[in-house]
């Protein structure tokens, strides 16, 4: 039997890694995860996984360039509103904030509902809850701006309803999407960053650190492919 958790209030994708995002009304939730989200990156050539990514824990103004999927392409609008597509006129502009040589990658493919196709993080969305969120807050001391985390759903849950941590191993079923809650998110320096100033603030990894064992909003793969909007109920059942 499926029991509401309650209701998703924002949905947020991120074309490019590291880069800010765009807000959405709805999205179509392909096997892999959120359509668009995630889908360029800038690496170092000479390095492999995880570590080849330059982000913005080396480059803090990354997250001052905006980027937007547009009709199946990448565009990206700089801090002094100068408009960029994904091409080399951009990665000239990144390059100038590193001595390592950069170069650019897209996870899309020919055909972009490829099952097959990944995003450059784990095959998995990104939900918090605002729950969590006023729990931070009441931890850390300060307002927390949510964007922090790059979640792709912000929940607003109903009173009562149990942390997202025990939504791990159940189901969700939002609009006709069904999503399998995986694990908790580990969080690394970038939730240091204010989005909108960029200045850093290590004390709140270090409250996540010694409240929340580094651990902020779940991962959870897709079982069902679907569309999802702004508004939409979030039902829990047992797998």
């Amino acid at each position: 039997m499926a029991t509401i958790v309650g209701k998703i209030i924002e949905i947020n994708r991120y074309p490019v890694k590291s880069f800010a995002g765009e807000r959405l009304d709805s999205c179509r939730i392909e096997s892999y995860g959120m359509y668009g989200d995630r889908f360029c990156a800038f690496y170092d050539e000479t390095k492999q996984g995880w570590n080849s990514f330059f982000t913005a824990r080396q480059i803090p103004n990354m997250l001052a360039y905006q980027a937007k999927h547009v009709d199946d392409g990448i565009v990206v609008v700089g801090p002094d509103g100068r408009t960029f597509g994904w091409d080399e006129r951009l990665l000239q502009e990144i390059q100038s904030y590193s001595k390592k040589k950069m170069s650019m990658t897209s996870y899309r493919a020919p055909n972009p509902t490829d099952p097959q196709l990944m995003s450059v993080d784990a095959a998995s969305i990104l939900i918090v809850t605002d729950a969590t969120l006023r729990k931070l807050e009441a931890l850390w001391g300060k307002p927390v701006d949510h964007r922090r985390f790059r979640a792709n759903i912000v929940v607003a849950v109903e009173e009562g309803v149990a942390s997202e941590i025990e939504w791990i191993g159940k189901r969700l079923t939002v609009g006709d999407v069904h999503l399998q809650v995986d694990e908790e998110c580990s969080r690394c320096a970038i939730t240091t960053l204010d989005p909108v100033t960029l200045e850093r603030d290590s004390s709140l990894l270090k409250t996540l650190n010694a409240e929340m064992n580094m651990n902020f909003g779940v991962y959870a793969s897709v079982k069902k492919e679907g569309h999802i909007q702004e508004g939409d109920k979030l039902y829990i059942s047992n797998v």
